[in-house]
């Protein structure tokens, strides 16, 4: 098994997503992330989709999405080179005055923003690679005993030039 990244531009209309998630529920494939976006073009939508696959299932899947009518381009992000980033906002409640001040340093040091933050919790956002967003999650978890809200979006991903 291998981590899968595709992007598709589809018919931007109502149901299409729908169509394209009941593929892969109705194979019994499950998706790790999926995003959904705009284009510069209104009736164009760009999927980003990273799932966990081998090579048999993975080729059968883009040729599944090649057939279907509202799908314009699929594209295998899958062995060349892209950027990609999630959204995360983690927040950490409980937090004693020594968490908030460890928070603060911490999240200078990586790159994080404190979005808000009051005497019992703080609210940071992470704009990161999943496996950085992973990592920073494994350190606060050894680092800190409250409790934390976590809501990641799916990641977006873009062709290197």
């Amino acid at each position: 098994m291998k981590k899968r990244w595709l992007c598709l531009f589809v018919e931007n209309e109502v149901g299409v997503l729908a169509r394209i998630t009941g593929l892969f529920s109705g194979k019994a494939y499950n998706l790790n992330s999926l995003t959904v976006g705009t284009t510069q073009d209104e009736t164009v939508s760009r999927i980003t989709i990273s799932l966990f696959s081998d090579d048999q299932i993975f080729e059968q899947i883009k040729k599944q999405l090649n057939r279907m009518v509202e799908v314009i381009k699929v594209i295998d992000y899958t062995d060349i080179d892209i950027f990609r980033k999630e959204i995360m906002f983690l927040k950490i409640l409980k937090c004693t005055e020594h968490d908030r001040a460890f928070l603060f340093q911490f999240s200078e040091i990586y790159g994080t923003r404190i979005l808000d933050f009051n005497k019992d919790s703080v609210l940071m956002e992470s704009i990161k690679a999943e496996e950085e967003n992973n990592c920073m999650l494994q350190l606060l978890y050894k680092k800190l005993d409250n409790m934390f809200e976590i809501v990641r979006g799916g990641s977006v991903a873009v062709e290197a030039v």
